[in-house]
């Protein structure tokens, strides 16, 4: 019994949760966990977690595969060789958080878990990870002692300091390698040197291109060796490659070929920088790197791209993979078909809900509307003609002179009409929403919500105006029998086939002019009251009673200020009497009613338009998002495609697509990797397999 009272109250008032674990990360947890046969819990091994982290469809000719498991001692933060589904939980939050990349890092060498990287902890663990032929590192330095202290005082390293380390780690590598090399202290070395040090130090950051071109740099000077201003100017670019895109891409588009110069470049990183001027050295370089095979010296972003995107590879890598970049556009064309059909499916769905949430709002509020009807109708002032003194009077009459069912005249053409009606207005107004609403946040900018609102009350005049003239003569006609003895009751089928086509679309200036503002009002008001005054949003759903009051509240001024149009296209469509003024059009009508009854008469019924409309649409609305929930698209729920191919998800001038926790993970590894290119490759004993990596502080072993 508490569960059904449970639910109801959920329905009727909504739901608001606390942010937790996502769907997609538990349904990733699942897919890759196994079962303790002795606890029954679920927990991931260290080889299910690089599954879960790094897809095995993603190419990683970049950052192997098998170096994403020294993530697995950050995740592992109880030491056990194995985490449970409140491990991945804290590893996938951490993943979210803005500086991610660097806090992944710290753990890491937090051993601990204190907060702080203690030196002994840290220098154990690079020296478990860096290559036997590396290039040695000084961690005596001065520059080193800055941050960790000299040999007698050595101090623990705060998250901070550790980051800002690792920030300026990668030159101070650069700088130690060049003296290294620089054997007879010129302050020049051979390219092939030069070579070394950035593929043992950057390799991880830089495109094939790049690095296949490296011994190249000797040809940007007159001599054939590299010097330490040409390193230095070579480290500044690719450290700044994501200002470096920014720059190409303002100066590329304002270019009327989309190439630009050397010249081009400096000017407009002249534009958008203050501080971060870029040196002519720094310019040859990126314009000699990515001009090698466009000699011109004008170059497009397709030339920059080599240089800039990290995932860039060499044309010989896919060679065997000619077939697969044929499928690919095969499989695009297909996938484009698939959209365009889902996209008029999508259409249809909507169509189909907006269809049967409007009949049912038009039905709840119908004798409402046939009272507003009438009030608007009656043209005399004299109190001795008027047929009702109010809308409760009208009612009392209808009741009384045509029965209860006098207050369901012509509901059947009305439920069958505004089917149509109201579907195509929640269709449009969905679309347009959707197109110039931002992906993911469904922001949108007021101006835009206005238009798709209009637009939607413009495409229902279609459907609405031969629907409105049919009900009104329907509604009219039972007060016309009353007064005028002998007089047929019209079906309607009858007064279609006696308006004509034509006829029918009698008055639709005015119901154009009614509905447009209509609809701009109504649609943005009930979409702000939701989010902005009941709070919808991610972790907060609306109830049934929550929607139907914003539905109301929102109808209220929309369906008051539109009044006078109302009944100008009441009085346009209604047959007149004999005795009454003919209206001819629009102005003729707004004039003759504001000359004979004066301007009050232009709000005639408007009280029971807002008793009318401001439900109806309240309960087409709340009918429409109820049943949104209830019936879904079909397939709307399924994930998104992964990116894969043959390219790994690159940054700046390629757009990434892969899952976040794949990027957050390659991201931090890179960071991690600016310390030794080896960190997270295991190690091969002589005589032995590969082993996996040891969890240093661990209370047990690896399962």
């Amino acid at each position: 019994m508490a569960t059904v009272k449970g639910a109801v109250k959920e329905t009727l008032l909504g739901t608001t949760r606390e942010p937790q674990l996502s769907q997609q990360a538990k349904a990733t947890f699942d897919a890759h966990a196994v079962k303790d046969e002795k606890t029954d819990e679920m927990y991931m091994t260290e080889e299910s977690f690089v599954d879960a982290i790094a897809p095995k469809n993603e190419d990683y000719h970049k950052i192997k595969r098998e170096q994403y498991a020294i993530l697995f001692q950050v995740a592992d933060r109880r030491g056990s060789g194995r985490i449970n589904i409140q491990d991945w939980g804290t590893f996938e939050n951490l993943l979210a958080k803005p500086d991610a990349e660097y806090e992944i890092a710290f753990r890491l060498f937090d051993v601990n878990g204190t907060g702080t990287v203690k030196y002994d902890d840290f220098q154990k663990l690079y020296n478990l990870n860096k290559g036997s032929d590396s290039i040695p590192f000084d961690w005596n330095c001065e520059w080193a002692t800055l941050y960790i202290g000299g040999k007698k005082h050595r101090h623990d390293m705060t998250y901070p300091q550790f980051s800002q380390m690792l920030r300026g780690l990668q030159g101070e590598r650069i700088r130690q390698a060049f003296h290294l090399f620089d054997k007879d202290g010129d302050g020049y070395i051979e390219p092939e040197d030069f070579q070394r040090i950035i593929l043992e130090t950057a390799k991880h950051k830089l495109s094939d291109h790049l690095l296949d071109n490296l011994h190249t740099l000797c040809n940007i000077s007159t001599g054939s060796k590299i010097s330490y201003a040409n390193v230095r100017a070579f480290q500044n670019m690719i450290r700044e490659m994501d200002l470096v895109d920014l720059v190409i891409r303002n100066a590329t588009t304002k270019s009327e070929d989309g190439k630009i110069t050397r010249t081009d470049f400096l000017n407009e990183a002249a534009r958008i920088t203050r501080f971060s001027l870029f040196t002519p050295m720094e310019a040859d370089i990126l314009f000699h790197f990515a001009g090698l095979d466009e000699p011109s010296g004008r170059l497009s972003l397709g030339d920059f791209a080599k240089v800039l995107d990290a995932s860039w590879q060499s044309a010989y890598l896919f060679g065997d993979q000619a077939v697969k970049v044929a499928s690919d556009t095969a499989g695009k064309a297909m996938f484009s078909l698939q959209n365009i059909l889902h996209n008029v499916l999508e259409s249809a769905h909507h169509f189909a809900l907006g269809s049967i949430a409007g009949a049912f709002g038009a039905f709840m509020v119908y004798p409402i509307d046939l009272v507003k009807t009438r009030m608007q109708n009656q043209r005399s002032q004299r109190v001795g003609e008027m047929l009702y003194k109010n809308s409760i009077d009208c009612v009392k009459k209808v009741v009384r002179n045509e029965g209860f069912t006098g207050l369901y005249s012509g509901v059947l053409p009305q439920l069958v009409g505004v089917a149509p009606e109201k579907a195509i207005k929640l269709t449009v107004n969905d679309l347009i929403r959707t197109r110039f609403s931002e992906q993911g946040t469904g922001k949108i900018w007021w101006p835009y919500e206005i238009l798709a609102g209009g637009s939607a009350g413009a495409c229902q005049v279609v459907f609405t105006n031969p629907l409105e003239i049919v009900k009104i003569r329907l509604q009219v006609q039972g007060e016309i029998a009353k007064n005028v003895e002998g007089v047929p009751k019209r079906s309607a089928m009858w007064i279609v086939k006696n308006l004509g086509l034509l006829g029918l679309y009698k008055g639709a200036s005015a119901c154009l002019a009614r509905d447009v503002p209509f609809s701009a009002i109504y649609f943005p008001t009930y979409n702000h009251l939701k989010r902005d005054f009941f709070g919808e949003g991610q972790n907060k759903k609306l109830g049934i009673l929550q929607l139907l009051t914003a539905g109301a509240i929102a109808g209220m001024p929309a369906a008051y200020l539109t009044t006078p149009f109302d009944v100008i296209k009441t009085r346009l469509q209604v047959e007149a009497r004999k005795g009454e003024t003919k209206y001819t059009s629009l102005r003729h009508c707004a004039s003759t009613v504001y000359r004979e009854e004066g301007f009050k008469a232009f709000f005639k019924g408007g009280p029971a338009r807002i008793l009318r409309s401001s439900p109806q649409f309240a309960f087409t609305l709340a009918g429409y998002e109820v049943l949104q929930s209830l019936l879904p698209m079909p397939g709307s729920e399924t994930e998104k495609p992964i990116a894969t191919g043959t390219m790994e998800p690159g940054v700046g001038l390629q757009e990434a697509k892969a899952p976040l926790p794949y990027l957050r993970s390659r991201n931090a590894l890179r960071i991690i990797l600016d310390l030794d290119e080896n960190f997270g490759r295991p190690k091969l004993p002589a005589g032995k397999s590969w082993l996996p990596l040891p969890a240093l502080g661990s209370k047990g072993g690896a399962t």
